[in-house]
C-alpha cells in the first residue's frame, strides 16, 4: 500500500496533476519511505502518540486535522480507520474515505476476545462515518460490506495502478541472473514473491518442488520476501535434500527482472476465510507477474479481479493436493513461452494501468 501511494505521488507529476498530500503515520519513528515521500512533495507527520493510547492519539490527530484544514481524509487502515474518523468528528472535512486494502478485518490487539468484541462496532463506525468505502477488489469490498450490495458512488472498487515502464526495458540477461544466484544456465525457476508468513503459504512451494524434483531435475525454487518462515524453509529444504535447489533471497529490488527471467510464478495463498484471516485482498504481485508475461499457478486464495490475462493463469484449489499442483507445474513448464508483449499490452489497457489507477483515485477526491 505504501509503495502504491508513492507511485501515485509520482504519477501526479507524470500526469501534471500534483497531489497535495500529508501522510499522518501511526508509526512514531521515521519510516524508510518518509524521505522519499517528502522528495515527491508530500508532508509526513509521525504521530508522537502510540495508537494503543487511543484517547491521546485521537486528541493529537484531531489537532493535526484542525491545523491542516484538509479537504479530504483518506484512511488506509481497514476497520481501524474508525479511530481516525472519530478523531475527525465535527471538523469541516468535505470527503471522508475508508480504503480497505485487506480482506481480513484485523484488529491490532493481542487479545482474540477483544478483537472479536471490537471488530463489528469498528466496521459499522466506518460505514456510518465515511462517505466513501473503497475496496482494492470486488472481494475485498464485499467482505467489508458483509453482504450488503454496494451503493454507487459511495461503495467503489479502486484497482492499484502499476507502473509498467520497467517492463519495457530491455530483457534482463537471464543467464547472468541465474549465475548470480548460483543456478545452472538451464535452470527452470519456480518463483515465489511475498511475505514469508503462514497465510502466504511459501512452504507449499517447497512441497511442490519436492513432488516434481525427480521428474524435473532442472527445477529450482526461488523465494523473494522476508518473514518468520525463512528459517523453517531452510530447515525443511535441508531435511528433504533440496538445499541446493532452493534460494531464499529476502526482499529484492529486482523482482521484476526475476519475474521476466523465471519460468513459473507460484502463489499458493491459503484459501480459508475467517474474521482475522481472509483470502488475499487482491494480489498485486499476480498482476505484475502477468505484466512480465510469466505463467502463474495460483490458489483460490486470489480474487478473480487479479486475473487479467487468463491464458497465463492456472488456478487450482489447495485441496487438490501437492501432486495435482505438481502435474499442473509440469504441464506449464512443458509449454512454449507466451508472448510477453501481448500480456503487457493487456495489463496496460486494463484498470490496472497507471493512468487508470491514478485518475480513478483523483475521482475519489472530486467534491
Amino acid at each position: 500500500m505504501e509503495n502504491w501511494l508513492l507511485r501515485m505521488l509520482q504519477a501526479g507529476k507524470t500526469f501534471d496533476e500534483e497531489l497535495d498530500w500529508t501522510f499522518y503515520c501511526v508509526l512514531s519513528r521515521p519510516g524508510r519511505f518518509d524521505e522519499m515521500a517528502r522528495a515527491l512533495g508530500a508532508r509526513v507527520v509521525n504521530s508522537p502518540v502510540e495508537l494503543r493510547e487511543k484517547v491521546k492519539f485521537i486528541r493529537h490527530l484531531r489537532g493535526a486535522l484542525r491545523k491542516g484544514r484538509y479537504d479530504v481524509l483518506h484512511c488506509h487502515h481497514d476497520i481501524v480507520s474508525a479511530i481516525y474518523l472519530v478523531a475527525a468528528l465535527g471538523l469541516p472535512i468535505q470527503r471522508r474515505i475508508v480504503h480497505v486494502h485487506n480482506a481480513d478485518l484485523h484488529v491490532p490487539t493481542g487479545s482474540a476476545r477483544k478483537a472479536a468484541f471490537l471488530r463489528e462496532p469498528m466496521r459499522r463506525l466506518c460505514l456510518w462515518l465515511a462517505d466513501r468505502i473503497v475496496g482494492i477488489s470486488r472481494y475485498t469490498l464485499a467482505t467489508f460490506l458483509r453482504g450488503r450490495p454496494p451503493r454507487t458512488p459511495r461503495d467503489v472498487v479502486l484497482y492499484y495502478g502499476i507502473d509498467t515502464a520497467p517492463f519495457h526495458l530491455g530483457l534482463p540477461d537471464a543467464r547472468s541472473l541465474r549465475r548470480s544466484l548460483e543456478l545452472p544456465d538451464q535452470a527452470k525457476i519456480l518463483l515465489f514473491v511475498g511475505r514469508m508468513v503462514s497465510y502466504k503459504n511459501p512452504v507449499f512451494l517447497l512441497d511442490l518442488l519436492d513432488a516434481i524434483a525427480e521428474d524435473e531435475p532442472d527445477a529450482f525454487a526461488v523465494f523473494v520476501g522476508a518473514g518468520p518462515l525463512e528459517d523453517e524453509l531452510r530447515a525443511r529444504a535441508g531435511s528433504r535434500g533440496l538445499t541446493d535447489r532452493v534460494r531464499i533471497l529476502g526482499w529484492r529490488d529486482d523482482s521484476i527482472a526475476l519475474m521476466r527471467s523465471s519460468d513459473l510464478f507460484v502463489f499458493p495463498r491459503l484459501e480459508g476465510e475467517s474474521p482475522d484471516l481472509g483470502r488475499e485482498g487482491l494480489g498485486l504481485v499476480v498482476v505484475e507477474a502477468q505484466a512480465a508475461g510469466l505463467p502463474s499457478l495460483l490458489s483460490h486464495g486470489i480474487p478473480e479481479d487479479a486475473i487479467v490475462v487468463p491464458e497465463l493463469c492456472d488456478v487450482l484449489p489447495l485441496g487438490a493436493g501437492v501432486h495435482a499442483w505438481g502435474s499442473g507445474a509440469r504441464s506449464i513448464l512443458s509449454r512454449s513461452k507466451p508472448n510477453a508483449a501481448s500480456s503487457l499490452a493487456a495489463i496496460e489497457s486494463s484498470s490496472f494501468s497507471l493512468a487508470a489507477g491514478f485518475h480513478n483515485l483523483i475521482a475519489l477526491y472530486t467534491l
